[in-house]
């Protein structure tokens, strides 16, 4: 065998051998970028932050986690960033708001991002997505605020998560909803419910301040989706149950499913796949980890975790919803 072929062999078994090793020191004195598309203060960011605080033990090289708050666009700005301006070498991963995956169906021409198109890591926990009032306001119903006539609520955006709710309970449930948009976060839109500038709101149920719901200073009148939590008055109705026919059944199922990707984390496709490997494997030893689900509960935060296989079987079938009652979950969301 020639000098110059067996320097080669030599070469190409070296890179192999090392390959694993390579792709486990790789994280060994870097950090790991947590974007955010809110600001601090809500779920998402909670929800980061704990995860930030643990996923790192999880990683070969134990970097630092770090959460880069990047509001704008309802997390699109996010989701473009990670694409366009991000690091692709498996540094940065990000969380979105989950109703941005419906909006891609009902209006690919204003959402232009295709959700399967991303390298999915997984989901911490599935939505329960509530739609309430402030105590003060007296209403306890669906029939009370529909007796009540305007009902002020507010959102973060137009599309996001909660006016996506608010026009279900608008034009579903037919209630009087004036929305109350540009909050940057749920934190602004908290405090503006608390000085009586607003009536209500929808929004996570993990997420509402612990003493909004041991106080009872908030009154739930819809849940949206059969999920409950054990703090949940089970009196509160769901949406799924009391549609008022089939077709509108349809609509909120495909307008909430993404619900149960309520804290989803993905990352770009260009990202190598022996590194998403690294981390879709933290993500999943992480959420077995007991010091990550004390942590968990200490703060009130729900963890149902699923991985990335089953996120992405969630998202194929938002994308396979017929195309009838596409256009009408677009009709509500537009009205």
């Amino acid at each position: 065998m020639g000098m110059r072929r067996l320097s080669a062999l030599i070469a190409i078994a070296t890179l192999v051998a090392g390959g694993p090793t390579v792709a486990q020191d790789f994280y060994r004195g870097k950090s790991l970028s947590i974007l955010v598309g809110f600001s601090a203060g809500g779920g998402y960011d909670l929800n980061a932050r704990l995860l930030a605080r643990h996923i790192g033990r999880h990683i070969p090289g134990n970097p630092a986690a770090l959460v880069v708050n990047m509001p704008g666009a309802g997390t699109l700005t996010l989701l473009q960033s990670l694409d366009l301006n991000a690091a692709k070498d498996g540094t940065v991963i990000g969380t979105f708001d989950f109703s941005q995956i419906g909006n891609s169906r009902m209006n690919p021409d204003k959402v232009k991002v295709d959700f399967r198109r991303f390298a999915w890591i997984g989901s911490m926990a599935e939505d329960i997505g509530v739609c309430f009032v402030w105590h003060g306001t007296g209403m306890k119903s669906l029939d009370d605020l529909k007796r009540r006539g305007e009902v002020h609520m507010g959102s973060t955006n137009p599309g996001g998560t909660a006016d996506l709710e608010q026009r279900i309970v608008k034009n579903i449930f037919k209630v009087d909803v004036r929305p109350v948009t540009g909050y940057a976060g749920s934190a602004e839109e908290r405090l503006a419910i608390e000085r009586g500038e607003l009536d209500g709101g929808c929004g996570t149920w993990s997420s509402q301040p612990p003493d909004w719901i041991r106080d009872r200073k908030i009154v739930p009148f819809v849940r949206m989706g059969q999920a409950t939590a054990p703090d949940l008055p089970a009196e509160v109705p769901d949406a799924l149950a009391i549609a008022p026919s089939e077709r509108d059944r349809a609509i909120i199922r495909l307008l909430i499913e993404g619900g149960e990707l309520g804290k989803p984390f993905v990352a770009s496709l260009a990202v190598p796949p022996e590194r998403m490997a690294i981390l879709r494997k933290a993500f999943t030893e992480t959420m077995r980890d007991p010091d990550f689900l004390a942590d968990a509960e200490k703060q009130h935060l729900p963890i149902s975790p699923r991985g990335d296989q089953g996120a992405l079987k969630i998202v194929e079938e938002i994308y396979a919803t017929p195309d009838d009652i596409v256009a009408a979950a677009k009709r509500v969301m537009a009205e």
